[in-house]
């Protein structure tokens, strides 16, 4: 239950990042990683635990492009550690297929554009 609610939230901010809502895109994000962590890991069947962690890394890519576009560096900077921290410490290739998976649904492009326009026009 915990993960469909976590999933609606997530789609909403990729919406909201579409829409250049940051603001907005923030608010879900938190939404969906508060709604994850009511669902314990040993409780959920076996596919959910990698579903799970889809989510809460497209969630946290979400939220860092938002608080970067918003000037929140210090809460950006707290994201990125738990994302590719734990991310790429797992050395499962989840972070990896994460990324792959939001690149064929399109989602990623959106996440480079805001990701790129708070680096001062660098292309990424």
């Amino acid at each position: 239950m915990a993960d469909r609610r976590a999933e609606k939230a997530c789609e909403q901010a990729c919406e909201s990042l579409k829409r250049q809502d940051y603001e907005v895109a923030v608010k879900h994000c938190t939404a969906a990683l508060l709604a994850l962590s009511h669902c314990p890991p040993a409780q959920l069947p076996e596919p959910c635990p990698a579903q799970v962690g889809h989510i809460k890394i497209e969630t946290l890519l979400y939220r860092i492009a938002s608080f970067l576009q918003l000037k929140k560096y210090g809460q950006a900077d707290e994201d990125c550690r738990h994302v590719l921290g734990e991310g790429l410490a797992q050395g499962d290739g989840s972070f990896r297929a994460v990324l792959c998976c939001l690149h064929l649904n399109g989602k990623l492009q959106i996440v480079s554009n805001v990701l790129s326009k708070s680096l001062m026009g660098e292309s990424l």
